[in-house]
């Protein structure tokens, strides 16, 4: 396929639900069935290939994102297939969960964990939430018997793994989970923040640090004022703050709009906007500041770098920190989340409206040349501009975007929307008061 036959397409006059049934349509010619149940190709075209390595199960790029979308879009539609797709694909993590060694919530077991949860509920079935405390009490089984998971306090590493805990604690009231997320979050926060190679990552300088949301200082700081609201422990409020004061030292600051620096010192002015390693990520940090310690100077911070993502251009500009991508981690998706969870917690009607904004540019950018449904290609990897790819999984694809169009549908709807374990923002994307 040429770049020219997936260059954006015309804006299109539809609904973020039909664009999502779309993308179901598309997701759905992926399905791959087995004596287990149902997984998906990352990427069905025929002329392409994922920008990603196999990950078949995971919550990122893999079956476990994909289920939850699944069970979003029968929510939204009342059709009863959508959740037989997410029953098949929840079957099968269900029966294979235990070939799986990566631990983490993206990446691993603990997002599993979260997507049969979230489909047991649904479904009404007491097997998968079995399974998924079974994974749970594999979690605190590996914490007690080696002392520790990855060692890496990121999003990416251990604290993906005490949020996903304290979600099955509060699902299945079991103390042992809290327990253990607990005692993994007091060594997070005695460590420095940010701490030389904080956010070590693949491709970047060994002593940059990064103050980002996944593998970075929001992301940490995030997790531990959501273990000060759990507990109510004055040491993770003060660690949070400290993370939230690196954070707010590095930032470049204009009036009311805020940018965040990829990473220090190498790349002070590459500023990315989505999820990731930017303000959509690492305003949460700053909304679950806000939630649990009622500065409203936290407030103020999430609305910065709101401002600071207007102020750029987007969706319309392209910038180095916001390129040809539409997916929830670094892309359209993610801030279309953002914005939608900032109009929910705040009420300010501009939000919603420039999500609206963003998600027209999302339904205007989809690809249907084939007439199997909506896909989204983009340069995954922002240095590989021409490596364009289209994926079905949910942080890099088609199941994400859906979702963050659904999450937009429920704004007018006032239906409960399943969030991550690292999403601050109300479940019912209204406003306070509106359904009072």
């Amino acid at each position: 396929m040429s770049l020219d036959e997936i260059r954006p397409q015309r804006a299109r006059a539809e609904s973020p639900l039909s664009a999502a049934i779309r993308a179901g349509r598309w997701i759905r010619s992926a399905a791959v069935d087995d004596d287990h149940g149902r997984r998906w190709l990352a990427n069905p075209d025929p002329h392409g290939g994922s920008a990603l390595t196999p990950e078949p199960s995971s919550l990122y790029a893999g079956a476990a994102g994909i289920v939850l979308f699944f069970l979003e879009l029968a929510a939204a539609t009342g059709h009863q297939a959508y959740l037989e797709d997410a029953r098949a694909g929840a079957r099968r993590l269900a029966a294979t969960w235990r070939e799986q060694r990566d631990l983490t919530l993206y990446h691993g077991l603990t997002g599993t964990m979260v997507a049969l949860l979230e489909a047991g509920w649904a479904l009404g079935d007491d097997a998968f939430e079995v399974e998924a405390a079974a994974i749970a009490d594999l979690l605190v089984g590996r914490w007690r018997e080696n002392g520790g998971w990855s060692r890496d306090p990121a999003q990416r590493g251990d604290g993906g793994i005490v949020l996903g805990l304290l979600r099955a604690a509060a699902h299945f009231g079991a103390p042992a989970y809290e327990e253990t997320a607990v005692e993994a979050g007091r060594r997070i926060a005695a460590l420095p923040v940010p701490g030389h190679r904080f956010g070590d990552c693949a491709g970047l300088p060994l002593d940059a640090v990064t103050p980002g949301f996944l593998a970075g200082t929001a992301g940490t700081a995030f997790l531990l004022a959501r273990l000060y609201g759990v507990t109510g422990e004055e040491s993770f409020l003060d660690a949070a703050r400290r993370g939230a004061g690196f954070v707010r030292e590095l930032s470049v600051v204009a009036g009311r709009c805020a940018l965040v620096p990829h990473h220090v010192p190498q790349a002070r002015r590459l500023h990315y906007l989505g999820f990731c390693s930017g303000s959509a990520g690492v305003a949460r940090m700053f909304y679950e500041l806000h939630r649990v310690g009622g500065d409203p100077g936290d407030l103020e911070w999430a609305e910065r770098l709101a401002n600071g993502v207007v102020r750029s251009g987007a969706p319309a500009r392209r910038s180095e920190g916001y390129w040809n991508v539409a997916c929830q981690c670094c892309g359209t998706a993610g801030l279309v989340e953002f914005f939608v969870g900032l109009w929910a917690a705040t009420g300010r009607h501009a939000h919603l409206d420039f999500a609206r904004a963003l998600a027209g540019d999302l339904i205007g950018r989809a690809s249907d040349h084939d007439g199997r449904g909506y896909r989204w290609y983009q340069a995954y990897r922002r240095l590989r501009p021409g490596e364009v790819t289209a994926d079905t999984g949910y942080m890099v694809g088609a199941a994400g975007i859906g979702a963050a169009l659904l999450h937009l549908d429920a704004a007018e709807h006032a239906r409960r929307v399943i969030l991550l374990p690292d999403n601050p923002f109300p479940a019912i994307p209204v406003p306070p008061g509106a359904l009072g």
